[in-house]
This record gives C-alpha cells, structure tokens and sequence, in this order.
C-alpha cells in the first residue's frame, strides 16, 4: 500500500483558509475514491489549545479519543467524515515535550540535542505515525511561511519530500493576490515572495492555490508561473465564495484535483471530470435556495469573536440544510442580560441556544436567557455550561432552592453544579482535584449515555443509547435529581452507570433540552446532528405562533 502526502502551507498572511483548502481538496479525493487522512502541525509553543482562551485560538476542537485539538480539524471532519484523532494534530510544545522528555530519560546517550536533526525527526515521525491503508494523507502547516515558530516543520516537510521521492510527496502553497484599487489591478508580488521565501529552505511548492476576490486574469497567472518555476496549469484561483460547502466544486472547476492526480501519475486520459459533486451541488442549493428562515439568538460569552463557536455556527447551518431554511444567527454577549431586560433583546427569536463556556463572567446573564426561554415556551439548547445554567435557573425558580449555584464561580450554599473529582472511562477509574493542572484534566472525548424511554431526546436520537463528545471539568450534582424532577425538570439521559447527568428537558415545554456534551462536534452537512435538526424544525413551528 503507498501512502502519498500532501503538505499544505501558507504565505503572505494568516486566515487565508488553509484549513478549508485542505479539507475541500481532502472531499475531492475521496468522491474520485480515494481513502484520506488529514492532520495539522501547529507551530505554537501551547502543548495544545485546551488551556489557550477563544479569542486567542478560536474553538478547541475535541475528538473522540479525548484530543483538545486546532479548530481547522472540525473543518476535516465535516468536509470527509473521517473521525480525528489524537495523532492528527500537534505543537511545537508537544514536539518539544517529547523530546525534552526523551533527553532527560538518556534516549540520545548523552548526545547534544539540536533542532536538527531530533527535533525534526520528532516532527517527521509525528507525520508518519498512525497512517495504515491511506491513500493520501494531507497534513497542513499552521502559521505563515517566514515566521520562525515554523521553521522546524518547514525544515521537516522539506526533509521529508527527499526521503518519500517525488512520487509520494507534493507542496500546496496558499497565497494572496491582493487587488490595488487605485492601480486597478491584481498585484502578484506577495505571491512571488512567499515562494522565494519557501525556495530559500528548500521547498519548490508543485501547486500554488491563490486568494483572491475576483477573476485572476491569465496573463497573471503565466507570470506567476514563470517566476515561481511551475507549470501554469499548476496554478489554481481560490475565488472567494458566499458558503464553504461551494469550496470543494470551486477548486474543482479551477482543475485542482485533477493537477494533484496527474502529478501522482494517477489519472488516466479522459477521467478529468469522473467525479460526482451531486451531494455537495444538493447542500450548496438548499444554502443558496432554502423555503424559509428562522432566527435563533445565541446567548454567549465570546461573540465577539465568532471562530469560538466556529463548529457550533456550522452545527446550525446543517440544521438548516436538514430543515431547508436559512438559519439567521443573532449573536448576542450574555452579560448584556445581567444589565438589561432580556425580552427586549430576545423578543420574536424562534429558538434560544446558549453555548459553552468557562467561568462566572455572563453566567447570570446565560441563567435570565434559559428563563425567558422556559417561561415564553421557546425552544431552548442548552450546551455544557447551558445546560449547568438552565439547571440552576429551574432549581432557583421551579424547585424554589434559593442559594442555587456552582462551585466553579467559588463556596455556594447549593452546589447545583460542582467539579467532578472521579469518573469511569471505559473500565479505567479517572480522578481529578482543585490542584490538578489545568490542560487535558476535563471529562473528554466520547462517552456514552442512555436515554430515558418516553423521552423527547429519545424521540429525536430515535435509539436507546448514544455516544458524544464532552469537554467539562463541572458537573450538575445528582443530589439534587429527585427535587429538580419533582418540580418538572426530567433527567433523560444519564452515563450507563446512573451517576452522571447528561440530558435534562423540561416535558412541559415545546422543547427544552439542555446537553452535558457538545453535540456540534459530531455534525456534518451529510449528516446534521439530530438535535440541531430537531431544534431548528421546533424553531420553525415557533416561527408560524410568532
């Protein structure tokens, strides 16, 4: 079986969709039949982006296997349905981790440790690691080329296109043509640089993918051929586009599947277009053309940057997709609430969705939403700390426990929600405390949960038990499990042995539910979540009584 790799990098500017190219051009592969993997190198010194606060990084993306990852992994997992793991995403910190760990544990016999050749090896042992009957395996390079955090895997990469040969190895360059209105043109010069830059280390990239906002001329295209050594074909346009889901058909149509293949010798004359792009042609249809629209307000503490709840936004828009509407986001900050009235904020919204998050700060404000959701009998999500929050709201209001709240904002006298200090992975006893580091110590990855037969959630999932991702260092007390339900807040789904709380919903009401876990990881738009399908079609009802 040969594994052929694809490194993927970046130049001129950061944010240039590196991580959708390599996912759309990962979907590409895989409708022509190829099997695919995808990772990430990060070039930061963070051991990985658990502990790293959302408008720093973003989401932390989590895997099954229990992996606080780089958000781009949620864009190869939507794209593909390939699963993430561990083993597809790593740091700077980590590689250096390792090797420190290695040196102190005499692995190097005493020998002076350099970036070269131990750390690079680390990093190509990383790429080489865990890959069986992949086809190809694409593996992007996080930061910009030029920046010194990612010299070592530039170094790395190059190393590795030696040692695999020419026929397991290609560079995908991304770059910017930025357009000079007062020139009236395209300027190609970045561009240049960003190569020259990359061919200083020794990389001559086999494919230049170009951002730009409009029609890139051919003569541009010749020219930045000519001076970056390559065949024009090789040359692809990275138009912008209005939906994400159209990426994968733009870079087909510019032919960047078919230079890839024919660069491998794998593409036999005549099978350019032996490609079916009907699915995604489906999901892009029913994003451009839906048969209405809702509006969901989403209550949350870092709105202000929205790459925080990057798979959350997508988790919506799928629900869309199922429903064939247009999901209208209205992002709103949480501790707006704690000053202002919440109805004048979410009055006429046809669902409430508050997300994750860590820490006191808007968390009063997320309690007032859930409360103007259960009383006005709108549909409400809760998720992870949206669930603690419409907990402690029904616990405060329904079951009339004053003093309810959560330890992690400090003593209380009704610890509706407290840290989880012990729980079951698998057969294996996990332990945590106050004093325990704060990077990869929450409950994550997968864990599975029953259902409570008769339940709304067991309607939706339509099956007994279910598997999701978590990412939590708190929990919501099951002490407190008889009083809640007493007052009208069922617990439908519970962890297998009884203990942990992970469903709540109020029978009651249209629809309220509020999850531990965090169902946006596992959504795709093949494939949306059914909770998200299940919330937006509840919105749509909402909308006919608004």
């Amino acid at each position: 079986m040969t594994t052929r790799y694809i490194f993927i990098t970046g130049g001129v500017v950061s944010s240039l969709g590196k991580g959708l190219a390599s996912a759309a051009l990962g979907a590409l592969l895989q409708a022509r039949g190829y099997k695919v993997r995808l990772r990430k190198l990060d070039p930061y010194l963070n051991v990985d982006p658990g502990t790293m606060s959302p408008y720093q990084h973003g989401e932390c993306y989590v895997t099954d296997d229990g992996a606080e990852t780089d958000l781009d992994l949620g864009h190869y997992e939507r794209f593909t349905g390939v699963p993430a793991r561990q083993s597809d995403n790593v740091t700077t910190g980590r590689i250096y981790s390792d090797v420190i760990a290695k040196e102190r544990r005499g692995d190097y016999l005493g020998g002076t440790v350099q970036v070269i050749p131990h750390v690079t090896d680390a990093i190509k042992a990383f790429v080489l690691n865990d890959v069986t009957d992949e086809d190809f395996v694409l593996c992007e390079i996080g930061g910009t080329v030029g920046d010194i955090e990612s010299t070592p895997f530039l170094e790395a990469i190059r190393q590795l296109g030696n040692e695999l040969g020419r026929d397991r190895a290609a560079y995908l360059h991304c770059t910017l043509l930025p357009y000079i209105g007062a020139a009236g043109e395209l300027k190609t010069k970045p561009t240049q640089h960003s190569v020259k830059e990359l061919l200083s280390i020794g990389i001559q990239p086999d494919f230049l993918l170009c951002r730009a906002d409009r029609d890139i001329p051919r003569g541009e295209r010749r020219k930045i051929a000519l001076f970056c050594n390559m065949k024009e074909e090789c040359v692809i346009p990275a138009l912008d586009v209005d939906t994400i889901y159209d990426v994968p058909n733009a870079y087909h149509k510019e032919g960047l599947d078919v230079e890839v293949l024919k660069y491998f010798r794998l593409l036999e004359e005549g099978q350019e277009e032996a490609i079916d792009l009907n699915g995604w042609n489906e999901i892009v249809s029913r994003v451009r053309s839906p048969e209405g629209e809702v509006t969901i307000a989403v209550v949350g503490k870092y709105v202000e940057l929205l790459d925080a709840y990057k798979s959350l936004n997508e988790a919506m828009i799928h629900g869309g997709i199922a429903n064939n509407v247009r999901v209208n986001l209205k992002w709103m900050e949480s501790e707006a609430f704690e000053k202002e009235d919440p109805s004048q904020h979410l009055e006429g919204v046809h669902g409430i969705l508050v997300p994750g998050g860590f820490g006191e700060r808007g968390a009063e404000g997320k309690i007032a939403a859930a409360k103007f959701a259960r009383e006005r009998k709108i549909p409400y999500l809760g998720i992870c700390f949206g669930m603690q929050m419409a907990v402690i709201e029904a616990a405060r209001n329904m079951a009339k426990i004053e003093g309810a709240g959560s330890t992690e904002f400090g003593p209380c006298a009704e610890p509706l929600v407290g840290l989880l200090t012990e729980w079951k992975r698998g057969n294996v006893l996990e332990t945590r405390s106050e004093q325990d580091n704060k990077g990869g110590t929450m409950r994550l990855g997968a864990y599975p949960c029953h259902l409570k037969e008769g339940s709304l959630v067991r309607e939706v999932y339509g099956q007994d038990d279910i598997s999701e991702r978590h990412r939590h260092r708190f929990e919501v007390n099951i002490a407190y499990k008889d009083k809640l339900e007493a007052a009208g807040m069922a617990f439908s789904g519970m962890s297998p042995d009884g203990v942990l709380p992970e469903i709540v919903e109020i029978p009651e009401h249209p629809w309220f539910i509020g999850v531990q876990f965090h169902p946006e990881l596992k959504s795709k738009p093949f494939e949306p979540h059914p909770l998200f399908k299940s919330f937006v079609e509840a919105a749509i009802k909402q909308s006919r009584l608004v």
